[in-house]
């Protein structure tokens, strides 16, 4: 795999808000960005029992390759916000990311599954859903905490 790099940092305080962009983010075991919806248990998913994140919902990420085929098949255009993806990568097969461990900058995560559109996406955005059936990006939960910032570099880590 060749390394990729982290293009955009994207994170919402609650469901349903505004997307921000951060420069740089903490991951946390078990919750994914601090600030984020999910991390601050105020996304549409609750936490399970331990006051966990459930971990296909710790942090999300999409690519910019996505986004660029997505204007040039349909003529629509989505920024990275309005996918509600937390990371924007550039150079990564992230769907090949499903069950491998990978690293951004000194974190850590692991893919957990693919990241499908959803009908709350659509309703936002509509359109969005169909473009972005199978490349909607990848779901991951973090493995091993610390800072990432734009512009850290992405690696698959040995299996």
């Amino acid at each position: 795999m060749i390394d990729g790099q982290l293009l955009a940092i994207q994170i919402a305080e609650a469901a349903a808000a505004p997307m921000h962009s951060r420069h740089e983010a903490e991951a946390v075991v078990g919750k994914g960005l601090l600030g984020d919806r999910y991390a601050a248990c105020k996304g549409k998913y609750p936490p399970d029992a331990d006051g966990n994140v459930l971990p296909k919902r710790e942090v999300t990420l999409i690519e910019i390759e996505t986004l660029t085929a997505v204007r040039n098949e349909t003529g629509l255009e989505f920024s990275h916000a309005q996918t509600r993806r937390n990371l924007l990568t550039q150079d990564v097969a992230l769907n090949h990311l499903v069950d491998k461990s990978f690293s951004i900058g000194e974190v850590e995560l692991r893919g957990v599954e693919l990241c499908e559109p959803c009908g709350y996406l659509e309703s936002m955005h509509p359109g969005i859903m169909k473009p972005l059936v199978h490349r909607g990006g990848l779901r991951a939960q973090v493995t091993r905490g610390g800072t990432i910032r734009v512009g850290d570099t992405i690696r698959r880590l040995s299996e």
